[in-house]
C-alpha cells in the first residue's frame, strides 16, 4: 500500500509506464502517416494552409501527450526547474498549444470548406490570420489561469475551475459541429465530412472522459489508485484522440488518398485521375501518334494528347513545364460536365494552390490582374475562370517553347513515332486484306529455327510493341 501511494504521488507505476508506451507508439504512428507520403511516394510539398495544418496537428499532438506526462506525475521529476513549471505544461502546452491548437486546426479546414464548396470562393480571411483568431479565446484563459496562479503543488486546479474550462473546451466543439453542419449537404470526394464529424465525435468523448477523470482527481485526492487509474485513462485517451484526430483530407485531398494499409497503387498521378476524369492521365495514352505540320496553330496540336506529351517533356527538360502542366491541368477540367460543381471547385482549387498562388510549387507567369481575377472569383465553378490566365500561357508557349521544340530530339521521336504507327496501319491492312503470307517470315527465321516451322507474326503485334514501348 505504502508503494502505491508512493507512485500516486510521485509516479513511476507500472500502469504510468504502460501509457507512456502507448503515448510514443501513437505518436510513432501520426508521424508515418503523416511524413510517409512525402518521403516514400516523392509527393512534391506545397505551400499555405495545405502544409501547414497537418504540420500543426502534429505539433498539437506531441504537445498535448508530453504535457500530460509532465503535468500528473507520470515521471518522478522534482518541480525545481522553471521547465518543469505546472502552468507550462499544465496551462499553455495542454491548452492553447495542445488541444486548443487541435480543434482550432479543424475549424479552420472546416470553415476553408464551407468557404470553397458553398460559397465557392476563396475564404476572405487568410489561414495564417484566421487560426490565431481562434486560438485568441485558448491564450486569453491560459494568461487568465497563469495570472491568478489557480494551480496547486499537484498541478490541479481547484473545484470552482471545472466548469469554465470545461464550457471552453465545449465551446470549440459545438463551433466545430456548427461548421460542420453548414457542409453536410456537399457531396465530397475525399472524405472530408467523415474525418470532420469523426473528429466531433472523439473530441467530444474525450472531453467526457478527462472531466470525470479530472473531478475523481480533485474529490477524491487521497485516493492512490484512483489517482493512478485516472492518469492512466487520461493519457491513454490523449494518444487515441491524436490518432483519429489527424487528418489530411481536407487540406491535402490528393495526399490523403495514400494510405500505408493499402499496397494498392491507390495514389493518384494527377486530381484528375482522382476525380474519375475521362482520358487524364496523359502518359498512360495509347493513342497514335499524330502526323504533325509546324505550321499548324500550337493551340491545335496541344489537343492531341500525343503530342502534349512529348511537347511537355520538352518543356520539363527546358525547366520550363510548368506552362505545360497548367494547359493540361486546365484542359482536364474543361472536361468536367457544368452539371458537376464539385468535381470543378476540386479541380479548380488544385489549380490555384499548384500553379496561381503566389509561392505555389510550378507558379506560372502571368499577369498581376489575371491573377488576382482568379483568386478573388465568387465563382470557382466558372467554366471561363482561368480563360485569361490561360491565354497569356499560351503566348508564352508560342513564344519561348515552340520554335525550340521544332529543332528538338522530342519532335523527331514524334516524328519516327508517327511514322511507325503508319507503317504499323499498312501492315495491318495487308493482313486484314488477306494478302499477307505468313511463310515470308519463315525465310528470316530459317536459321533460329532447325523445324523450318512457319513463324507466323500477327499483324497487330507491331503495333502492341509500338504501345507498349511508348508507356515506358
Amino acid at each position: 500500500m505504502a508503494s502505491t501511494n508512493s507512485c500516486a504521488v510521485q509516479g513511476g507505476c507500472p500502469t504510468d509506464y504502460v501509457a507512456i508506451a502507448i503515448a510514443i507508439l501513437s505518436m510513432m504512428l501520426l508521424l508515418s502517416r503523416s511524413v510517409f507520403p512525402c518521403l516514400v511516394h516523392k509527393v512534391p510539398r506545397t505551400n499555405g494552409s495545405g502544409f501547414w495544418f497537418p504540420v500543426f496537428q502534429v505539433f498539437g499532438s506531441f504537445n498535448l501527450l508530453l504535457s500530460l506526462v509532465l503535468s500528473i506525475n507520470f515521471l518522478k521529476l522534482e518541480k525545481k526547474h522553471w521547465w518543469t513549471s505546472c502552468y507550462i505544461w499544465a496551462v499553455w502546452f495542454e491548452g492553447p498549444l495542445g488541444f486548443g491548437l487541435l480543434l482550432s486546426c479543424r475549424i479552420a479546414q472546416a470553415f476553408q470548406l464551407y468557404f470553397i464548396f458553398v460559397k465557392r470562393r476563396l475564404p476572405p480571411i487568410r489561414s495564417y490570420v484566421f487560426l490565431p483568431l481562434a486560438l485568441s479565446p485558448w491564450i486569453a484563459g491560459a494568461a487568465f489561469i497563469h495570472a491568478k496562479k489557480a494551480m496547486n503543488h499537484r498541478c490541479h486546479m481547484g473545484t470552482r475551475w471545472i466548469v469554465p474550462v470545461t464550457c471552453l473546451h465545449t465551446l470549440y466543439v459545438v463551433a466545430l459541429v456548427g461548421c460542420t453542419r453548414s457542409i453536410r449537404h456537399i457531396e465530397f470526394k475525399f472524405d472530408e465530412l467523415k474525418d470532420l464529424w469523426q473528429g466531433i465525435l472523439v473530441s467530444s468523448s474525450s472531453i467526457g472522459v478527462w472531466v470525470v477523470a479530472y473531478i475523481l482527481n480533485e474529490v477524491h485526492d487521497d485516493v492512490a489508485w484512483l489517482q493512478v487509474l485516472s492518469r492512466f485513462l487520461l493519457l491513454v485517451t490523449a494518444s487515441v484522440l491524436v490518432l483519429a484526430f489527424f487528418s489530411m483530407s481536407s487540406s491535402q485531398p490528393l495526399l490523403a488518398q495514400i494510405s500505408l494499409r493499402r499496397r494498392e497503387p491507390s495514389e493518384f498521378r494527377s486530381m484528375g485521375q482522382a476525380l474519375g476524369i475521362p482520358d487524364s492521365g496523359l502518359l498512360f495514352q495509347r493513342d497514335p501518334a499524330p502526323g504533325v505540320d509546324s505550321s499548324d496553330p500550337l493551340d491545335k496540336l496541344l489537343l492531341n494528347r500525343r503530342f502534349r506529351q512529348s511537347f511537355m517533356a520538352f518543356a520539363d527538360s527546358c525547366l520550363a513545364g510548368e506552362s505545360v502542366h497548367f494547359y493540361n491541368e486546365v484542359y482536364e477540367l474543361g472536361k468536367i460536365p457544368t452539371d458537376d460543381p464539385v468535381r470543378s471547385i476540386y479541380m479548380a482549387r488544385h489549380i490555384i494552390e499548384k500553379y496561381v498562388v503566389a509561392g505555389a510549387p510550378m507558379e506560372v507567369n502571368i499577369s498581376y490582374r489575371a491573377r488576382q481575377d482568379i483568386l478573388t472569383t465568387t465563382n470557382l465553378a466558372d467554366p471561363d475562370l482561368f480563360s485569361a490566365a490561360l491565354n497569356e500561357v499560351m503566348q508564352l508557349m508560342k513564344t519561348n517553347l515552340a520554335k525550340d521544340y521544332w529543332s528538338s530530339m522530342y519532335y523527331l521521336k514524334l516524328k519516327e513515332e508517327a511514322s511507325a504507327w503508319s507503317s504499323c496501319i499498312e501492315v495491318e491492312g495487308i493482313g486484314v486484306g488477306g494478302n499477307f503470307s505468313p511463310r515470308l517470315s519463315s525465310v528470316h527465321g530459317a536459321a533460329d529455327d532447325p523445324f523450318h516451322h512457319d513463324q507466323y507474326v500477327k499483324p497487330g503485334s507491331i503495333c502492341n510493341t509500338l504501345e507498349r514501348s511508348s508507356d515506358t
